[in-house]
């Protein structure tokens, strides 16, 4: 067969044709069908004019398969339908490229595999399937899958031919992700004839138990279909939730043996739970009259014969592969057993007790089976642990077993009642499946208080023990097989059928024939010898669980056929039946499937494009098709179905290709091209009035959305569309475009928008559209006046100026801060004032300001476009939408919310002046300086960080509770704002004075606060500079959060304006002036951004964004966020945060406490002493420099956006008083107590470790010469067990200096713990220790600390009886 690479649409090199010579399609087939084949392509080179069912005909000659046994699809996507076999359809309709290569998928129709055509026919030859002879039942190869070691597959290995189901007769199962074990274990138990007939004699009780749950009523579901579907392979997912998984539990991977324990265990359960026992009387109790063995462990002294012995019951045996400390393996599970049943002699300081002797004694302990069972479970352990690398390990010794066991001469045939002994039979610590014997006891925990085994009576068991040893040989039919290492693998079974002898590989979702030979090969081991280090050169392919079934013939049981099954299995077996037709003929529809896109522009909803999946039979026509559009885009009742169509619609180019007249009946699939999964095109369901006529779209057409520009309105209308062709001239498509928009051609002016940024002006006119670079779908703006613009310069013309704006405007959602019902923004309160008067000066001022604000609009809406010169190369955008006169959705608004457009503004501090005037009222106030802070900053509601820059969160200087919105008044006293609280300066005249007599030789601040100026050098307002659009009307949101005094406007602006520009346009309508209020973006999840930087544009917005106004003080050049932690030293969270506040460049760490004081008084209830706190530097959660009151921000503390600091409370007065010093948080370790006491800081004038000692000393009354410390790990506080604490760090290092390698202190805030190293540890008991080691843990990840000698355990195999587990609440 000829392998191809695998680069999809990549151009195959081909001999040069002629003109004439028809174009030839490559096919590259990859069949799945076929393990062995799947890594292998069939390829085709056919005509472009071959039909589908032809292309069938040769797949199948060239693959060996019988015509029409087999799907073909299209690789790479995963929704699309197969191909149509009968279809006569020429492949490139059907969508293959010629010149390219085009890659199939060859897959099994209707979960059945293709027939192999017979060797008359000559095709299976050809193939190429049947000259492979080597043949081997490991893992099959797999791309990628998961849990599979690359060491799986040995070179030595070939891989079995895998047979179609009709020739082997059995179903595989599907591997979920890594549930290989599971598959292994349920075909073990599904080819075990008395444990599948037990199964099906249990009848299931719906009205006792949900199905779901029920675990037999699964298994029993999953053997039916295993038995009787016609799947290649099925799913085991309603197995594995019956046992309570979820599906990530099929990513973890368990031992084989650990799972047949535990379902085991939970079969017994549930069938002890149901009342039903009388359809089968092994039901009940099957899994112990099946898998249940009874052993004897004893001890016999040697010196007076005295045996003391109990009995134990076993579901599997353990068997040593290599007997520790031995460096070689046993070599058969002879060996292996004999050394099970060796007794060990108890000898020296091992001497046994004997009760009759009276003293220790030497004696003889060992284990004796009494009992097998019917079905004999062999683990061979090659699983362990070295001790020298400490690591797991995986044995792969070799191990032979034989294929019929005898296990007569393990057998215990004495007496079990002898007069020398003592019985401790069904003694409490009997346990299902545990022999207490040395080599067992690694491996099995006993399970306290639960008795899982159900002993035999005496008079079978006597009988058993006694049966000859003929009656003892086991044949072996399943051999479980782990493929990899101790970290993973792959398991899969080799398992004998009894109905005719034959073995069979079940890997997963493939069977197949394998033989002796195959059986052989999962020994283990390689061909040399078996010493110690032949392991680690062995294949890591070999048997894990061995299980032979005991040669009887009056036990022994053939599988039930179909026509022997219980009442109740026939009537699952035809529910069965009924579903996999149900899902058949689903799996049929979905193949004759049409899914393409479906577009719709909504009569009412008006936002956006509709978007929408149709999925129609290929054999609807296309008017049912349409109704179907018409009923998903819900238009019923909006417009009739009379005036919808479906059209051919190109998304990308928002291009109309063509319309389908007169194919109303035609069917879906005809007119799409077939059931593809995906389409080069997309329908859209277009809409009319009942007055409008469609019009015809036809092929080679382009589509020019048509805007009609009015310069005396400054409007450019919505598009209208028309059709043209590119051979046509300028001359003829204006005429076209009179003819739709009623314009006069002879002064109209077309002006082409081809790209972003590119408008050109179609003047030429017997050129034609295709010269002037139309395409599919073009946009062009005309305007027909006899106005002068005519003759000036394109780019100086106002038509051009409008366009530009029109190109650069988006429209925005903004939502303003919350008004509380019955207050207005601008009322002012008098302090002091008579309250009468004071309401009555309100209303007046109300008047004033309003009457201002509606001037100042007027005034704005009266300004001409101007367009500065710093924007006159601004770039233009292409994918803002069309801009037009858009009238308010809600039709009820307040009267006094009028529609506001302006051209940006008009001088901010003009406005201000006038508005400072108007509400000073009769008390002749003036309005507060623009430096003027306001105390109790809001929170912000979420961390914000500006796109461009970081910014920590921003703070409103407002409260949470805007009970009202006012300017304010700073005349004589505190001032009511917009939430009632009161105002005061925070010393601005002390920050001038910070700043005076320092020269700026350079400028950051800017660019480190994230913030910019909203003035220039000369103090006027940058806006003034160039004039850009802005218009903003009132918006009822359609949600109706709007509602209880939120307000929202929908703002056209122009997005180059800057962020100053557009906070000062806004001013009108949050009542407050730009520098009090901030702009939070909203993004898709409703998370909020700051917009922070004044001189950036809006260009990083776009159409439909939302911004959310909140009040608060914008930040002004210089100043900083800053978060404020409270620093703990001996708590258990030493970190808790207290506010934001506003730090300001020049401004001095003890400013900043008198700013901080009142704030802290109020948000957080600390009344504090300039004294007596300090500020230190926060790194993560690490306290770091002390910062001393005298320290100037930004010369001596650099200070960033985002800056977070320390607030500690200190005891006394402050010990910091020169940067030289150096302050250490010490903590003692008392080992005679076994804790740690709190922390203390020490201040230090140098950096020498003797200074250390001797204030360690001081403090502790340690002496001197006892004295030792070591440096603290890891994040403040430096926690440590104190279990741990001793031997763990680097206790008294051997330098003179603190700076130097290993402690490196060279800032505040280091850790260091110290002892007297002549007090010894406390003597503990284990209880004690256990006790203490326990209240460390609880401490400890209280903290957040890692525990590291708390070991990390793997999660453990469990099976839920409920349904699932139980969710600890503390968890969360």
């Amino acid at each position: 067969m000829e392998m191809v690479p695998s680069e999809e649409n990549q151009l195959v090199l081909k001999e040069v044709e002629n003109a004439a010579e028809e174009p030839r399609v490559l096919c590259i087939v990859q069949d799945t069908t076929n393990a062995k084949t799947v890594n292998e392509r069939l390829t085709l080179n056919l005509p472009a004019s071959t039909t589908l069912s032809k292309l069938f005909e040769d797949v199948a000659h060239k693959a060996g398969y019988v015509n029409g046994t087999f799907d073909l699809a299209w690789r790479k996507t995963g929704d699309m339908g197969p191909l149509d076999p009968s279809s006569e359809m020429s492949l490139t309709e059907s969508g293959f490229e010629p010149g390219k290569r085009n890659f199939l998928q060859l897959s099994d129709k209707d979960g059945e595999q293709p027939q192999i055509a017979s060797d008359e026919s000559g095709t299976a030859g050809s193939s190429g399937l049947d000259d492979r002879q080597e043949r081997f039942i490991g893992p099959l190869p797999r791309d990628c899958t998961v849990g599979c070691s690359s060491d799986y597959s040995s070179p030595s290995y070939s891989y079995s031919s895998i047979l179609n189901k009709s020739d082997t007769g059995y179903v595989g199962l599907v591997n979920q992700a890594m549930t290989c074990y599971l598959n292994s274990l349920l075909q073990t138990l599904f080819m075990t004839p008395e444990f599948r007939n037990a199964l099906y004699n249990w009848e299931f009780e719906e009205s006792e138990e949900d199905p779901v749950t029920s675990i037999p009523y699964q298994l029993q579901r999953l053997f039916l279909l295993l038995q009787t579907s016609k799947k290649r392979a099925i799913e085991t997912t309603d197995v594995t939730r019956s046992f309570g998984w979820d599906s990530s539990e099929a990513w973890q991977q368990h031992d084989v043996q650990e799972l047949c324990r535990v379902m085991f265990d939970a079969l017994e359960q549930k069938w002890k739970q149901t009342e039903q026992q009388q359809f089968s009387p092994l039901t009940a109790d099957l899994i112990n009259q099946l898998y249940q063995g009874k052993l004897k462990d004893y001890v016999r002294c040697l010196e007076c014969g005295y045996e003391s012995w109990r009995i134990d019951t076993y579901l599997d045996i353990p068997l040593v592969i290599r007997p520790f400390g031995a460096s070689q393996a046993y070599g058969s599970v002879e060996e292996a057993l004999q050394a099970f049943v060796q007794p060990e002699t108890l000898d020296g300081a091992n001497q046994y007790f004997c009760e009759r002797c009276k003293k220790k004694c030497d004696a003889r302990k060992g284990l004796r089976f009494l009992h097998f069972p019917y079905l004999l479970t062999l683990q061979l352990k090659r699983f362990d642990f070295d001790y020298t690398t400490m690591h797991r390990i995986k044995l792969n010794d070799r191990m032979s077993f034989p294929e019929e066991l005898d296990m007569g001469p393990f057998i215990d045939v004495e007496d079990e009642k002898s007069p020398q002994t003592e019985s401790c039979t069904d003694s409490g610590a009997e346990n299902e499946g545990s022999c207490h014997s040395d080599q067992m006891s690694n491996d099995f925990s006993a399970d306290d208080g639960v008795d899982e085994g159900i002993c035999l009576d005496s008079a079978s068991s006597t009988e058993r023990v006694l049966k000859p040893k003929s009656s003892l040989t086991f044949e072996l039919f399943s051999v479980m097989v782990h493929s990899g290492s101790a970290a993973g693998g792959h398991y899969y079974a080799c398992i004998k059928s009894f109905s005719d002898g034959q073995w069979y590989s079940f890997n997963d979702q493939h069977v197949s024939k394998i033989t002796q030979e195959d059986i052989r090969k999962t020994y283990g081991g390689s061909s040399g010898s078996r010493g110690y280090y032949s392991s680690a050169f062995a294949s890591s392919t070999n048997a894990y669980m061995l299980i032979y079934r005991l040669k009887d013939p009056s036990r022994n049981a053939k599988y039930l056929d179909c026509d022997d099954f219980p009442e109740h299995i026939k009537h699952l077996v035809q529910r069965e039946k009924e579903s996999e037709e149900q899902e058949k003929r689903q799996r049929e529809i979905e193949r004759n499937t049409c899914k393409i896109k479906l577009f719709c522009m909504h009569p009412v909803k008006m936002m956006a494009m509709m978007e929408n999946k149709l999925e129609v039979h290929k054999d609807k026509t296309l008017r049912e098709a349409t109704e179907m559009a018409y009923k998903l885009m819900e238009l019923d009742g909006v417009v009739p179905l009379d005036c919808c169509r479906l059209v051919k619609y190109d998304e990308f180019h928002e291009y109309l290709e063509r319309s389908y007249e007169g194919e109303d009946d035609t069917p879906m699939g005809l007119l799409l091209g077939g059931v593809k999964s995906s389409y080069m095109f997309d329908l859209l369901l277009e809409t009319r009035r009942p007055e409008q006529v469609f019009q015809p779209y036809k092929p080679g057409e382009v589509m020019v959305k048509v805007h009609v520009v009015d310069l005396k309105t400054d409007t450019v209308a919505p598009p209208v569309s028309i059709r043209a062709y590119l051979n046509q001239s300028i001359t003829e498509f204006k005429q076209l475009i009179a003819q739709a928009t009623e314009l006069s051609a002879e002064t109209m002016r077309v002006v082409l928008e081809r790209c972003y940024n590119d408008l050109r002006l179609l003047y030429v006119p017997n050129k034609t559209l295709k010269a002037e670079g139309f395409f599919r779908s073009n946009k062009v703006f005309v305007e027909s006046s006899e106005s002068p613009d005519h003759q000036v310069t394109f780019t100086d013309s106002l038509l051009w100026k409008l366009l530009d704006r029109h190109g650069n405007t988006i429209r925005l959602f903004v939502s303003l801060p919350v008004q509380s019902p019955g207050t207005n923004r601008t009322i002012c309160q008098k302090v002091g004032g008579d309250p009468e008067e004071c309401s009555e000066g309100s209303k007046g001022n109300r008047n004033s300001v309003e009457t201002i604000l509606e001037e100042s609009t007027e005034k704005l809406k009266n300004l001409s476009l101007q367009q500065g010169s710093s924007t006159s190369d601004s770039q233009k955008s292409s994918d803002t939408s069309d801009f037009e006169h858009i009238e308010s959705p809600s039709p009820s608004q307040e009267p006094d919310s009028s529609s506001v457009s302006a051209v940006v503004a008009v001088d901010n501090r003009e406005l201000e002046n006038r508005i400072r005037v108007a509400s000073g009222g009769s008390g002749g106030g003036t309005y507060s300086d623009p430096e003027t802070q306001f105390p109790g900053e809001e929170r912000s509601d979420s961390e914000v960080n500006n796109d461009r820059s970081t910014s920590s969160v921003d703070s409103d200087i407002l409260s949470s509770s805007h009970s009202s919105d006012t300017l304010c008044n700073a005349d004589s006293g505190p001032i009511q704002l917009a939430n009632g609280l009161d105002s005061h300066s925070i010393t601005s005249s002390r920050r001038s004075k910070a700043n005076e007599g320092k020269k700026e030789t350079w400028d950051t601040a800017e660019e480190d606060s994230g913030t910019d100026s909203e003035y220039d050098e000369n103090g006027k307002s940058k806006a003034e500079s160039y004039y850009l659009y802005f218009r903003a009307e009132p918006y009822a949101q359609e949600d109706g959060s709007g509602e209880g005094g939120q307000k929202c406007v929908l703002v056209h602006v122009d997005k180059r304006i800057t962020l100053s520009a557009f906070k000062q346009n806004l001013e009108p309508f949050v009542g407050v002036t730009s520098t009090q209020f901030k702009v939070f973006r909203v993004y898709a999840n409703n998370q909020e951004f700051e917009s922070v930087r004044l001189n950036e544009t809006l260009s990083s917005f776009s159409d439909d964004n939302k911004i959310t106004i909140r009040l608060g003080r914008a930040l002004k050049k210089g100043e900083y966020r800053v978060k404020v932690y409270q620093l703990l030293v001996n708590d258990a969270e030493p970190c808790k945060f207290l506010v934001d506040t506003v730090f300001a460049k020049g401004m001095t760490v003890k400013q900043s406490k008198e700013e901080l004081m009142p704030q802290l008084k109020d948000q957080c209830k600390l009344d504090l002493n300039i004294d007596k706190f300090r500020l230190r530097k926060k790194t993560w959660k690490n306290p770091g420099t002390v910062f001393l009151d005298y320290h100037v921000y930004e010369e001596d503390i650099n200070i960033s956006s985002n800056w977070e600091v320390f607030l500690e409370v200190l005891d006394g007065p402050e010990k910091m008083k020169s940067m030289s010093q150096l302050a250490v948080l010490t903590r003692r370790w008392t080992p005679a107590q076994m804790k740690l006491e709190p922390f203390q800081e020490v201040v230090l004038e140098s950096s020498s470790v003797e200074e250390l000692k001797e204030k360690l000393s001081e403090i502790s009354g340690v002496p001197l010469e006892n004295l030792e410390f070591a440096k603290g790990r890891g994040t403040f506080p430096c926690d440590i067990s104190v279990l741990e604490i001793h031997q763990d760090l680097d206790w008294n290092p051997k330098v003179s200096t603190l700076n130097v390698w290993p402690l490196y202190i060279c800032d505040d805030g280091a850790v260091v713990f110290y002892r007297d190293s002549t007090e010894e540890p406390m003597e503990q008991s284990e209880d004690e220790r256990n006790e203490l080691m326990k209240r460390e843990s609880s401490r400890l990840l209280k903290t957040g600390h890692r525990v590291s000698y708390s070991p990390r355990k793997e999660k453990a195999l469990k099976i839920y009886l409920d349904g699932g587990p139980v969710k600890d609440p503390g968890q969360d």
